[in-house]
């Protein structure tokens, strides 16, 4: 059998809706009458009458099921903030040109040398959210932001600059936070109209990790509405711009933490990653975004949507933040049991500034299914990374087909299942692209959520077959360049199964195996929009997936979006 033959595309090709349409449809699967008649017409498309037909032998998993040779009895030990200083800094300008975003130690060196304050610098954010948002169209970066609280941290941060006292690499350096993530004072809305009502009494596990580094916390960013989508498209509260172009999408769902790095509010963000919410945006933004290993990062604190496929993580303007926003989250949370059992974080070599003897593994039918200046944008990325010492060693994975039904019907049904006790009494305040997601899976049954996870372990065992030869799998991280924001959904979200698919094609594997993935510039397109290049390492493998980062950062002239501010000028 051929690579051909292993590898089976499913294209949705059911109509896109929105605006009026939407609604009507909307309408059509919430009648008790016709909606199961449409529902089990939609389904079918999506795949889902062909894998419950799939044979499986398996076992049931609640999460991820990738075997670990060694179980850690004791807790991993989080990195200290103060030697993630050491990693190696970059001047200026990589792989040629005139532009670079702001980095982290870069707000270091101005408070260091006191040319500016924290204080300073946060006054300057406010300014340039505000600015963003009289834009015509507005960015709408973040869901809310508080004057009185960033002001505050960073009075306490200009205190321990000029006490010399610093907390970490990030001290008075400006964080964003996406709100499916708690932090102490402000809602979190998970990007609806009715949820948040009550600020948070507390930081989830990962802010209060930033917040002990000493991160200036500057908002919580925009998001698409409970995470059901990629685009970032958001009724409520305005769809997140994309910086390099703002009348294109960001990409979601953390569509806010992307733009707000990408636009120069802040050098990394906190983002979340249910199916491709960190490392989409991440690479339609043109950043660096790192999906880290299932439980690596605690979900403690963070909106229960999609508890099996979550992950937290960074989205940086450049590799080094990318790390030192990792390593500070990263370890063991007595409150969150899947974070237990890990082996220490560590982020050695990861500045190696070569790539020899790494094997990149490539399954060229699924590298070559997206659009043509996609993979010829990957593929000479890959071809940058050979001549940096990597070599390229030919891979198949089997029932990718498979695999991204296996997500579809999970994701879908743990967000069913979380906002099962707001169906009814919210159920008109939901955007109507949530609403018909939430209804579709309401016709989903408790045996299709467990065949798909019997199904689940074959696919990470497919995944580690391949990964016996290879160091990690790449591909391209999204099927297409960001796409132009239609005017007519964005009152009521859209339904676009085709460019849902599209735009997540290679993202799942590393939600359904637990794997860790990242995304980073590969390339931009004729018309300036940015393409990124993922990689899927082995369990707890993130340095590995970061040094990859680093090197393909060194070989790419980066280039500035359109809309973008300079804090430290």
């Amino acid at each position: 059998m051929g690579k051909d033959d292993i590898y089976r595309k499913r294209h949705i090709s059911a109509p896109r809706t929105a605006g009026a349409s939407l609604r009507l449809l909307t309408g059509i699967l919430e009648n008790k009458v016709t909606g199961p008649l449409l529902s089990g017409k939609l389904l079918d498309e999506a795949g889902v009458s062909d894998l419950r037909r799939t044979e499986s032998r398996e076992s049931y998993t609640m999460r991820p099921p990738w075997p670990m040779k060694k179980i850690r009895t004791k807790p991993a030990e989080a990195m200290d903030p103060n030697k993630l200083r050491e990693i190696p800094t970059r001047k200026g300008p990589v792989g040629g040109g005139d532009f670079s975003f702001e980095s982290s130690d870069e707000f270091i060196e101005a408070y260091s040398d006191g040319r500016l304050t924290p204080e300073q610098v946060a006054q300057r954010v406010l300014d340039a959210s505000r600015n963003l948002d009289s834009m015509s169209p507005p960015m709408r970066i973040f869901i809310s932001q508080r004057a009185d609280d960033l002001m505050a941290q960073a009075r306490e941060s200009t205190k321990r600059w000029k006490e010399g006292k610093p907390l970490g690499p990030l001290d008075g350096v400006p964080v964003a936070v996406k709100d499916e993530v708690d932090q102490k004072g402000y809602p979190t809305t998970v990007g609806t109209s009715f949820l948040g009502k009550t600020p948070s009494s507390k930081d989830s596990f990962a802010v209060a990790r930033l917040r002990s580094a000493g991160a200036l916390l500057i908002g919580k960013a925009n998001m698409h509405e409970i995470g059901l989508g990629v685009t970032g498209l958001n009724p409520h509260h305005g769809s997140a711009r994309n910086p390099y172009d703002p009348a294109r999408a960001t990409g979601g769902s953390s569509s806010g933490p992307a733009a707000a790095v990408a636009a120069g509010l802040c050098p990394v963000s906190l983002g979340a990653d249910g199916g491709g919410s960190i490392r989409i945006p991440a690479s339609l933004c043109g950043l660096v975004g790192l999906k880290p290993s299932f439980g690596r990062v605690s979900e403690s604190g963070a909106a229960p949507v999609c508890w099996s496929v979550a992950h937290l993580g960074p989205i940086g303007a450049n590799t080094r933040d990318t790390a030192i926003a990792y390593g500070i989250m990263a370890g063991t949370d007595p409150e969150d049991p899947n974070s237990l059992g890990q082996p220490n974080p560590h982020l050695k070599g990861i500045a190696k500034g070569n790539l020899k003897g790494i094997k990149l593994g490539v399954f060229r039918p699924w590298f070559e299914d997206a659009d043509r200046e996609v993979v010829e944008i990957c593929g000479a990325m890959v071809d940058r990374l050979q001549i940096e010492g990597a070599k390229v060693v030919e891979v198949e994975l089997p029932e990718l087909d498979v695999m991204k039904v296996v997500h579809m019907l999970t994701i879908v049904s743990e967000m069913a299942a979380a906002h099962i006790q707001y169906s009814e009494d919210h159920k008109s305040e939901y955007g109507y692209d949530t609403r018909l997601n939430l209804n579709l899976a309401s016709h989903l049954t408790a045996a299709d959520y467990i065949h798909a996870q019997r199904l689940r372990v074959r696919i990470c065992e497919h995944f580690a077959k391949a990964l016996e030869n290879v160091d990690a799998i790449v591909s391209p991280a999204t099927g297409c360049a960001a796409p132009l924001i239609p005017a007519d959904a964005l009152k009521t979200g859209e339904s676009n199964l085709s460019l849902l698919e599209r735009i997540m094609r290679f993202a799942p594997a590393a939600n359904v195996t637990g794997l860790p993935a990242i995304s980073f510039p590969a390339g931009y397109t004729k018309n300036g929009m940015p393409v990124g290049l993922q990689a899927i390492g082995g369990m707890w493998q993130e340095h590995l997936l970061l040094r990859m980062a680093w090197v393909a950062e060194s070989t790419l002239m980066r280039e500035r979006p359109k809309v973008h501010m300079r804090l430290l000028d």
